[in-house]
């Protein structure tokens, strides 16, 4: 990490901290779920390392009008509070964010539409408390271009920034740190395989922040600049419904001396899910402070979860029925709008893709009621203690931790192991050296 980079990842990291007292990490690793469990388990990883904990949700999960999940942005924060207090993690420690806050809910409205609904979902985290705002208004409305100028994204980020800074007086919170950045990659994964990908210019990145810079002059927030800590560029990283695109730092190596020429800020890297520890380190050496996780933690929940249903169905003796992933089939097929824009191929190709793809579209049916019965089903039905030689047959991954004594062989704390299993790259990538 070049001086130029630590002093801009200490400046920037201040800000998302402040007023914590505590000593800053390398980098922050951001979860991006609503999902129970993942919250809990990145809790207690937070909790072990004796760190913060930044946990984000996004637009589609979390809105005013209660988003895929049912929950306003005051709803998540007390949903992670309660958990929380549970686990006994100490509440000033907590960091929530807002992640690709904008118009996406919303894009098939004309644009004044869906950015007033924008600008009403933005108060809404506001007032809930959330302290870290990606503002994400890359994406046309109705009529509009896919992409959009940067100017525009640009006037329409200082649009919500406005809304955000007023809120933030008139609710008499701390000032929220802002997150920008038009070459956002879509939130979740991209939906084709993909090769090579294209990594942001240096000049795109300056231009960004110019263009950022004089549209928040215009609309009167230039104190909101101060607390922009970040920028959302594209490193080379990425994963599709079958791949993964790993970093490779030689070909970031002009992205990345651009922050020479951006004090105080770091780059944030979005779709780090299934990336080696190397990389994600290879990624914080580069000025990636904040690196986002979020398919990848519940990919790694869904396949504890299977394993755990292979393994009810050893102990019985017979085919449990009906299995987890046959209702999970049905629940998906009966409602395909999370998926079906997402996955092609034959009848086949899309029947494995609804189960296994890396873009973990199945997390979106976990708050089903059907699921969630299921599930609890499952943990019922299986042993209080699991045999070891079940956990090393369908959970070969935790099985050195079980027989190590270190994770106990029941279903919930398996789930909660693989969890911690796909947030562990992250805690060495990130911890000081």
């Amino acid at each position: 990490m070049s001086a130029a980079v630590e002093r801009n990842r200490r400046i920037a990291l201040a800000k998302l901290f402040e007023p914590r007292d505590l000593p800053l990490p390398r980098g922050v690793t951001s979860v991006c779920s609503a999902h129970p469990l993942v919250v809990e388990a990145a809790l207690r990883h937070a909790a072990r390392e004796d760190r913060a904990a930044l946990l984000e949700a996004t637009c589609n999960q979390v809105n005013q009008e209660g988003g895929y999940t049912g929950m306003t942005p005051a709803d998540f924060r007390l949903f992670v509070e309660r958990i929380a207090v549970t686990v006994g993690f100490p509440a000033d420690r907590l960091i929530l964010g807002g992640d690709h806050l904008g118009p996406n809910p919303w894009r098939k409205l004309p644009a004044d539409e869906a950015m007033d609904r924008a600008q009403a979902m933005i108060v809404a985290y506001v007032e809930a408390g959330f302290e870290k705002l990606h503002l994400d208004t890359s994406m046309g409305c109705e009529g509009e271009p896919a992409a959009l100028p940067d100017t525009l994204t640009a006037e329409r980020a200082a649009r919500l920034a406005r809304a955000a800074e007023d809120a933030t007086k008139r609710a008499g919170r701390k000032p929220p740190v802002y997150v920008i950045g038009t070459e956002v990659p879509p939130p979740g994964g991209a939906t084709h395989a993909l090769e090579e990908l294209e990594i942001t210019r240096p000049e795109a990145v300056l231009e960004t922040l110019a263009v950022h810079r004089s549209a928040f002059t215009a609309a009167g927030v230039e104190t909101a600049l101060e607390r922009v800590i970040g920028i959302v560029v594209q490193p080379g990283v990425e994963f599709g419904n079958a791949n993964v695109v790993l970093y490779e730092p030689d070909r970031a190596q002009k992205l990345v001396s651009a922050l020479d020429a951006m004090p105080g800020l770091l780059f944030e890297a979005h779709s780090t899910d299934y990336q080696p520890a190397q990389q994600l380190s290879a990624l914080v050496d580069g000025g990636f402070g904040i690196l986002k996780v979020g398919p990848g933690l519940t990919f790694a929940l869904r396949e504890a979860l299977y394993g755990l249903d292979a393994i009810r169905q050893a102990v019985a003796g017979r085919t449990a029925s009906p299995s987890l992933p046959s209702i999970l089939e049905g629940v998906m097929l009966a409602d395909p709008g999370h998926w079906s824009g997402h996955y092609d191929g034959t009848a086949e190709a899309q029947r494995l893709q609804r189960h296994f793809s890396y873009s973990d579209r199945i997390r979106y049916y976990w708050p089903d009621r059907q699921v969630l019965e299921a599930v609890e089903r499952l943990f019922a039905e299986l042993p209080e203690r699991i045999p070891e030689t079940l956990i090393s047959q369908y959970l070969g991954r935790l099985y050195p931790e079980v027989v190590a004594g270190r994770v106990a062989p029941n279903a919930r704390d398996l789930c909660l192991a693989a969890i911690d299993n796909a947030l562990a790259p992250y805690r060495a990538a990130t911890a000081q050296r």
